[in-house]
């Protein structure tokens, strides 16, 4: 499976501590082994799929897209649950 990041999420995930990684690798794997684990948006976020887990006792959401016939899985955005879907849409 490929596993592709968005620049914004990239630029995230570097600003994170060892710890939030090693949780956020777990939530990622998660994902790899059930891509339908995570629940699925309509409206303006169709075909995205939202993830939520506890990084380090804070709930944290993770976006992404699996494409099925590439087996391709694309994270686009992490961030706590605070204007997560708002600012989600923006960078859409």
């Amino acid at each position: 499976m490929n596993v592709v990041q968005t620049l914004s999420f990239g630029r995230v995930v570097k600003k994170l501590h060892k710890n939030q990684k090693q949780d956020l690798d777990e939530a990622v794997k998660a994902i790899m082994d059930n891509p339908a684990i995570g629940d699925v948006k309509a409206g303006d976020l169709v075909g995205i799929s939202v993830y939520k887990f506890r990084m380090v006792k804070q709930l944290t959401l993770l976006a992404y897209q699996y494409e099925d016939h590439t087996i391709t899985l694309t994270l686009l955005a992490l961030d706590s649950h605070e204007n997560f879907y708002r600012d989600l849409k923006k960078s859409m």
